[in-house]
């Protein structure tokens, strides 16, 4: 099939199958198998390829294409969660707002070297400015280049970062993703990713380790080209510096990448206006009481002023900068630490200066009341048929989903699933993250911080993630079958799903043995690590983070004798109905399901 003279280039998208670029091209799949074979590619068709081959096949074959802009680059304004710096001066007078630094948080994947590229960050600036230099961490400070402040905000990583969004907060205007040059793009570079983008706040890519010998820029640019970052390069948005750390190369040019963001961003504040801004970190310390970290976000916060930042508040008896000198005012992108709040305020608090001190008194008073009447509303969880109210009633325009699985190759038909069912609905369906793996507090964080719910299939939450979503309010649904997570998603999307089925753990208990018992089968020596066995519960099967069965318990025994349940710290035999592949070490952890009959997908 010869192709029709084109008057535009056709967009691809950074991955497709060879079936979906043949529908795409309006060519035959046989000519599109037969031109990857020619060029070394063994591909079915059902099998997915990348923008790059999908670029050589269509050229060959006479078609001119172009990459896709990835979908956040191109929602509308309205559909985009507007920045917190444009909130907070929608009411200030248009000629009083005036260019103040960029606030940038760096992220990335846990061994590329974010730390090493802060330190070589405010050192270099430090030695330009200062000869004392940085005497004490205070979470965030400021460095000059060409004459212009930059803030960054020195904190443990995405955790940090979604847990200020998670408070109503954004304290980043930009992001430096640090992706290393010899390692690549890892799983938790693409999470700090997928958090960025859930935040709406632009990227910058500081490509680190470009001394080492392995180091193979190309290869990554390309996977950051898979992920949805496009380096500026290649034709897309994205601004990819090499840089690195340990020899002080391409500090300079990161910088000025930075700036050139900040001005197609148009970042402005009020210095008069009223103050306000956001509590980056706070501790108690002996001698001195709470120690808060504030960055200014607009305004100028000054000595003796009232400070409320949730339930807590403060008059600023102090204020000293990075350095540990005092200072007397802080305009706005400026981070001081500060001395006077009565308690000690969450990280990712929003703050704002007030009349005076009694005025902040009775504003925490009056949050305090609000909140104990609130506790039992606040508790209730996130789930699916909320957020489908929520969308009927024009308070959000999208279902938002955090994707946990067991395996790399459930991974892609359960997105995929998940994305036939959104494209029937008129509503929008956005995947904010997907991955393999326990659901853990990460994924919790940023759907508590995104209003979304998570899913997981053949996984389910560790406990201190179980924990932080009954905190958090977070709806965590389980599956181990795709037509009951695409049936249940249709039924949330016509706002016909029933009643959320709640899963209450008991206990856990290890297996120290297996025993061969006649006409029962394997039966697990086990002792009781936490909480209760009981026998009438049901029982999850759970070996090195997989769980591999759940069912109800056969029997269970204490000294050969049946007992009702066991308690932690004692010893007992399990049987499970359906299951005898036990080894020692296996983890079978007890729970119920409080909603009517038990379904097959394991809510």
């Amino acid at each position: 099939m010869t192709p029709t003279t084109q008057q535009e280039p056709i967009l691809l998208p950074p991955k497709m199958t060879v079936r979906e670029l043949a529908e795409t091209l309006q060519a035959s799949p046989i000519d599109l198998i037969k031109t990857l074979m020619a060029n070394g590619v063994m591909a079915s068709i059902n099998q997915t390829i990348d923008y790059d081959t999908a670029e050589i096949v269509a050229t060959e074959l006479g078609y001119e294409v172009a990459l896709q802009a990835p979908e956040e680059e191109i929602a509308t304004e309205a559909e985009a969660e507007i920045p917190l710096w444009r909130r907070l001066i929608a009411d200030e007078p248009e000629d009083q707002l005036q260019p103040r630094p960029p606030v940038v948080a760096v992220l990335g994947h846990v061994d590329h070297g974010k730390t090493s590229l802060l330190d070589a960050i405010r050192h270099t600036n430090v030695a330009q400015r200062e000869a004392g230099g940085i005497t004490q961490h205070i979470g965030a400070y400021q460095v000059v280049h060409d004459g212009r402040k930059i803030t960054f905000l020195d904190t443990p990583g995405h955790a940090a970062f979604t847990a200020m969004r998670a408070r109503g907060a954004q304290g980043a205007d930009i992001v430096v993703l640090v992706v290393a040059a010899d390692d690549g793009v890892m799983p938790q570079t693409r999470e700090a990713i997928d958090h960025a983008k859930a935040a709406q706040v632009p990227m910058v890519v500081a490509l680190n380790k470009i001394d080492r010998p392995n180091a193979n820029p190309e290869r990554v640019k390309r996977q950051l080209a898979d992920a949805g970052l496009v380096p500026d390069e290649w034709g897309g948005e994205t601004m990819v510096v090499p840089v690195s750390a340990k020899l002080g190369q391409g500090i300079e040019d990161l910088l000025e990448a930075i700036l050139l963001v900040a001005d197609s961003m148009d970042i402005r504040a009020n210095p008069n206006g009223r103050v306000i801004g956001t509590v980056i970190e706070a501790r108690r310390e002996k001698g001195r009481g709470v120690v808060a970290t504030l960055l200014v976000q607009n305004g100028t916060l000054k000595l003796r002023q009232a400070v409320v930042a949730g339930t807590t508040y403060a008059k600023v008896r102090a204020m000293t900068n990075e350095h540990g000198k005092a200072v007397r005012s802080a305009p706005p992108s400026t981070p001081v630490q500060v001395l006077g709040f009565n308690d000690v305020p969450a990280a990712g608090e929003l703050f704002q200066v007030v009349e005076n001190e009694k005025v902040a008194r009775e504003i925490v008073a009056q949050r305090w009341d609000a909140q104990r009447s609130q506790t039992q509303q606040e508790s209730k969880q996130i789930s699916l048929e909320d957020l489908f109210n929520q969308v009927q009633g024009g308070e959000i325009n999208e279902l938002r989903l955090v994707v946990k699985v067991d395996v790399h190759g459930s991974l892609e038909p359960v997105v995929q699933s998940i994305q036939d069912v959104a494209e029937k609905s008129e509503i929008k369906v956005r995947v904010l993250h997907a991955s393999v793996g326990q659901i853990s507090e990460n994924d919790v964080n940023l759907a508590a911080a995104s209003k979304a719910v998570v899913i997981g299939f053949n996984v389910h939450p560790d406990a201190p993630a179980r924990k932080l979503a009954e905190s958090l309010g977070v709806s965590v649904r389980t599956y181990n079958i795709i037509y009951r997570l695409t049936e249940d998603l249709e039924k949330a999307l016509k706002g016909m799903l029933g009643a959320e089925e709640v899963e209450t753990s008991l206990g856990k208990a290890e297996v120290l043995a297996v025993f061969k018992v006649p006409k029962v089968g394997k039966v697990a020596g086990c002792r009781v690590r936490e909480g209760v066995i009981r026998r009438n519960a049901l029982a999850r099967v759970v070996r090195q983070g997989e769980t591999l069965f759940e069912g109800p318990l056969a029997s269970l025994k204490h000294e050969k004798e049946d007992v009702r349940e066991i308690r932690a710290g004692f010893e007992c035999g399990i049987a499970l109905k359906g299951f005898q592949d036990f080894r020692v070490g296996d983890l079978i952890e007890c729970f119920t399901r409080s909603r009517g009959e038990v379904e097959e997908s394991g809510w």
